[in-house]
């Protein structure tokens, strides 16, 4: 991907890439957004990016200048015309420059891959062991409330390289948008890593708090 106009989609939360996406258009200038988009397969891919404040409709928002590419993989028509749309998270973009929202919004965008950082077993392990005392947590917290708990994977068990690790785990874990935002920030793995150890230290404590109630 080269820098480029790309179509953008601003949303109230953090896409991380290999993530999925399930979306409903229903807003006019993102309807003809999609509707060019899947005119090729070619050009089923567009921005996502978190707004940091306002709506989702209407425009007038302010946006993260951090943002993921996501790619159309399936969409439908539904009833009053609608659109339904499954997506995927795939490459890191950071946004050079706004352009008009017209017909809808786009930027000029360039790539972001990781930057080369080491990160010890240390870290590893340090989120391992955050990882299981969240799970730990969240089975009481769910034993008292009658709810089922998901179990969350191993980073050792996910596939790829180390910092799509840290997304894949990530997005499965309770994350407020904010700290998905600084893990899709992190200059490479091993920020990556310290961030998700603070968001999970955060996660454990407003847990127990509940639990202490």
């Amino acid at each position: 991907m080269t820098v480029d106009a790309l179509p953008m989609f601003p949303l109230g939360s953090v896409l991380l890439p290999g993530e999925l996406l399930p979306l409903q258009v229903f807003e006019p200038r993102y309807l003809e957004m999609v509707e060019d988009l899947t005119s090729s397969p070619d050009l089923r891919r567009f921005g996502v990016v978190l707004i940091t404040r306002g709506h989702e409709v209407g425009g007038g928002d302010e946006r993260a200048d951090i943002g993921t590419v996501a790619r159309i993989v399936d969409y439908e028509r539904v009833q009053g015309g609608r659109l339904l749309l499954g997506c995927v998270g795939e490459g890191r973009i950071r946004v050079r420059r706004w352009l008009p929202d017209n017909p809808y919004p786009r930027a000029d965008v360039e790539p972001w891959p990781d930057e080369g950082s080491d990160f010890g077993s240390d870290s590893i392990d340090e989120v391992g062991a955050l990882v299981d005392e969240l799970g730990g947590l969240l089975i009481r917290s769910a034993a008292v409330r009658g709810i089922p708990v998901p179990g969350f994977p191993k980073l050792d068990e996910l596939p790829g390289e180390m910092g799509d690790r840290v997304y894949a785990l990530a997005a499965t874990l309770p994350l407020v948008a904010v700290d998905r935002l600084r893990l899709l920030s992190a200059p490479g793995p091993c920020e990556r890593l310290m961030v998700l150890a603070e968001a999970l230290g955060d996660v454990i404590a407003a847990v127990r708090f509940r639990l202490s109630e």
